[in-house]
């Protein structure tokens, strides 16, 4: 079968969990025997289209507009082309190769117009894999006003984007319930889970130990966005917390809007146990976490989406003890719980939070959540059973 997928950044410029899972993906359908083209936006390239290839897979590159870029404006307006850009530049190139089946993954919500034309063209379904539910979402965290003008330009996109799925993948059953109920069942969905390699974790790397002077530390890692949708000072609060035990240490890796209020804060309060790092790629992000001992996550308690995190598989991969705070009713603690695979709690509960931070000082608590934990990437989170899945709609 040939398969075209379609997403907003790839390895290995990017930093993105989200490009791994789509390159995990696209290497897995390599092993499974079939054929696979993934087509990236490039702002880098020179000329229309470039071709590479990228760990076996074919990727294609297309000139647009940086749609990662820190200014919001410019980075819509990058996106909004995405679509059109594409069709112009790779016209040629999609009519010399028909795909049976178009895979595309969201956030963007702007692939939905070249999706529609991709179909006719080919005759073929379409799997969208939905991460990121906005506009929605950014209304919640009173980035946009509900009704306004820049609310229904995204909305609009948004549903072109749903309705050029045969299927859309949710990434928890909360999260399928929720749209299901909000779209009155317009649109066929199905709970797709985030999905990770069943690899050997990396031999500790104590780089970031020696640089830092933290070999007696017991290293609390975070690693990947750090805006309003994660509520970052959630983790500052805890560093704080535990300043009295002086064998933990709290390590952010990334970038994102609340960079500077974690650091200002940190700073306030004259915490020495808590460093922030810029964004890495993806061979230092694992380098840096192999030094680690315990991953953790947030989502700011004003979420009603029910996000699974991508870099908590990153973390169970490497053998490292999870640590989490979600919003309220996230199906990912029914999980956790039923494997005892980590410790998660609700956003807000600072003090259980604390408790369960508190545990995993000790290296038996970690080694046994570590070892169950490896049952949920394997039972639930394996890239061959996300790639089956997919693939079955044909």
């Amino acid at each position: 079968m040939k398969i075209a997928i379609f997403v907003d950044d790839y390895l290995p410029e990017s930093t993105k969990v989200a490009a791994k899972m789509i390159s995990d993906l696209a290497r897995e359908y390599l092993v499974q025997g079939h054929n696979v083209t993934v087509f990236v936006p490039s702002s880098k390239i020179k000329q229309g289209k470039v071709e590479s290839i990228i760990d076996g897979v074919n990727v294609v590159f297309f000139k647009n507009g940086e749609v990662k870029h820190p200014n919001k404006i410019k980075r819509a307006i990058n996106e909004f082309t995405l679509s059109y850009t594409a069709w112009f530049r790779l016209k040629v190139f999609f009519k010399a190769n028909p795909q049976d089946l178009i895979i595309y993954y969201s956030p963007s919500i702007f692939f939905g117009e070249l999706v529609r034309r991709l179909k006719v063209l080919w005759q073929c379904d379409s799997y969208l894999i939905l991460r990121d539910i906005f506009p929605s979402w950014a209304v919640e965290q009173g980035h946009i006003k509900e009704g306004s003008i820049i609310h229904r330009f995204f909305s609009f996109f948004e549903i072109k984007n749903y309705e050029a799925a045969s299927v859309i993948g949710l990434q928890s059953n909360k999260n399928k319930e929720m749209f299901d109920s909000r779209f009155l069942g317009k649109y066929k969905t199905e709970c797709l889970y985030n999905w990770a390699e069943l690899v050997e974790p990396l031999p500790s790397n104590n780089n970031i130990r020696d640089i830092y002077n933290l070999h007696d530390k017991i290293i609390y890692f975070y690693g990947g966005n750090m805006g309003t949708a994660q509520d970052m000072m959630n983790l500052v609060r805890l560093a704080h917390s535990m300043k009295k035990y002086e064998n933990a240490f709290f390590l952010f890796v990334g970038a994102g809007d609340e960079v500077l209020m974690m650091q200002n804060s940190i700073n306030e309060l004259g915490l020495t146990n808590a460093l922030i790092l810029p964004s890495v790629n993806q061979v230092e992000f694992l380098e840096i976490l192999s030094a680690c001992d315990i991953g953790m996550f947030t989502l700011s308690q004003n979420h009603t989406s029910h996000n699974f995190p991508g870099k908590i598989l990153a973390y169970i991969q490497q053998n490292k003890a999870v640590l989490g705070s979600v919003n309220q009713g996230n199906d990912i603690i029914d999980l956790f719980d039923k494997y005892s695979g980590g410790y998660l709690t609700v956003n807000g509960d600072d003090d259980i939070l604390l408790k369960n931070a508190i545990k995993l000082l000790e290296l038996n608590n970690r080694i046994l959540v570590v070892k169950n934990a490896s049952a949920i990437l394997k039972n639930e989170f394996s890239v061959r059973t996300a790639a089956l899945k997919i693939a079955s709609i044909r």
